[in-house]
């Protein structure tokens, strides 16, 4: 069977980080290596390509087309599919994704003939295997629930061989992604992870993951764990086996504060090995948010965690919720809080409480974007209103904490580390981001 694999191009209304990263779509490898044995595969980076989904269809005349998709993508992939149906109504259209995983209904569509939640790859591999001959009507039994899983065998790097050199994160380039868990095993209100793997946690053995890493061609290996900072013994086998076999990577991840603060003896010896950088869920400056959030943990760990990156050599790149609540008072203290702990890489998040999420309810009644509008739900735009101050004030207030912090003297002096020629390719996708919130501003 010939199977096309499609990434979709976010919707222009989406804020998001495709602007400044664009990382290797892993699940479509991982489905690509799911059925490479029996089927004829072909990718297409949408993010990455010029030409329209029309010639790409016609290209490779598929007789299945998968997509992957976040909530931001819902109306993208309808739009993919009618286009594809169109184009040849035989095609068979199978969409999955982490939203697909949680809230399968939101991609009911007479274009789309199956949808996988859970169990993605072994999934796919099934129904592949059994033709994808006869689909149902519109209805929820073409969803095909799987069981949350780990592949038993690594990506298939080589279906993005012409796109390889063109991923990155940030700095982090070229950069190739790795998973050696899902999901997490703790239990924040406004995430999203657990319930993708039904608040499960599963771990591969990391003597396959150093294989893995071994048939990495990339310099920079981004680790995609929702937390890969749970274990102290597994990370110290990490980095054992990392010394083992003489691995020399730049590695990025995910990681708690409470675990870098209540470990720094191993957060330097992981920095000795290539440990560049770690994404940290700081949340708020706020004890009474971070209650709100069940983070677990306190803003004097959070503070910690921050200067034992410093002190190692290791950027922290901080996450932040805003509250729906907060006025001119409440940025301006988060600017100080931001400044005096030195932070220069920072993301900004207006609390989104995500379908599946335990927010999700509390919120349901207060849309500012409603879900009809999925691809504005990215994170970045507001989609619940502001109680205390206008959204266009809102918006203004995130626009001047990012500059205020990013644009200061000693944070460009440290961005040049790099090099002029990253900070150069950066920077117009920082125009596009900063163009898409002064449109926000001025619209209101």
């Amino acid at each position: 069977m010939k199977i096309l694999l499609i990434r979709p191009r976010p919707h222009r209304d989406t804020i998001g980080l495709q602007s400044i990263m664009v990382c290797e779509p892993l699940e479509l490898e991982y489905l690509a290596a799911a059925v490479r044995d029996s089927h004829q595969v072909d990718l297409v980076d949408m993010i990455l390509e010029k030409k329209p989904l029309q010639f790409f269809i016609q290209k490779y005349r598929p007789q299945v087309v998968g997509l992957t998709a976040y909530i931001s993508h819902i109306g993208v992939v309808k739009d993919y599919a009618r286009i594809i149906k169109d184009t040849d109504p035989h095609i068979r259209v199978i969409v999955g994704g982490v939203h697909a995983d949680v809230v399968p209904e939101d991609f009911l569509d007479p274009h789309i003939d199956w949808i996988l939640s859970g169990g993605g790859a072994a999934a796919f591999r099934r129904l592949m295997d059994q033709g994808a001959e006869n689909t149902p009507a519109l209805g929820e039994e073409k969803i095909i629930k799987g069981d949350a899983e780990i592949p038993a065998f690594f990506p298939d790097r080589r279906i993005t061989a012409p796109y390889r050199h063109r991923y990155y994160y940030i700095y982090h380039r070229p950069c190739a992604l790795l998973k050696t868990s899902y999901g997490c095993p703790f239990s924040c209100t406004f995430c999203f992870c657990r319930q993708i793997t039904r608040g499960n946690y599963f771990t591969r053995d990391l003597d396959g993951v150093i294989e893995e890493v071994k048939e990495i061609a990339e310099p920079e290996i981004y680790i995609v764990d929702d937390n890969f900072l749970v274990d102290r013994d597994r990370v110290n086998r990490f980095c054992d086996l990392l010394e083992q076999h003489q691995i020399q990577k730049r590695f990025l991840i995910y990681g708690r504060a409470d675990f870098i603060a209540g470990n720094e003896k191993l957060m330097a010896r992981f920095a000795q090995l290539g440990l560049r950088a770690v994404i940290v869920g700081v949340e708020s400056p706020n004890p009474e948010e971070l209650k709100q959030y069940d983070k677990k943990s306190g803003v004097e760990v959070h503070e910690r965690a921050i200067k034992v990156l410093a002190q190692y050599g290791i950027d922290c790149y901080a996450t932040l919720i805003l509250g729906l609540d907060w006025d001119d008072r409440d940025f301006r203290r988060l600017y100080q809080w931001l400044k005096k702990q030195r932070l220069r890489f920072i993301n900004l998040q207006p609390l989104t409480p995500l379908p599946g999420t335990d927010l999700y309810a509390q919120y349901r009644d207060q849309w500012l974007v409603p879900r009809a509008r999925c691809e504005q739900w990215d994170l970045a735009n507001l989609v619940l209103k502001p109680s205390r101050i206008s959204p266009r004030r809102y918006y203004f207030n995130i626009l001047k904490v990012y500059f205020l912090i990013t644009l200061n003297g000693g944070a460009v002096g440290q961005n040049l580390k790099y090099g002029f020629y990253p900070n150069l390719k950066l920077f117009p996708g920082v125009l596009r981001i900063t163009w898409q919130y002064v449109k926000k501003i001025m619209r209101g």
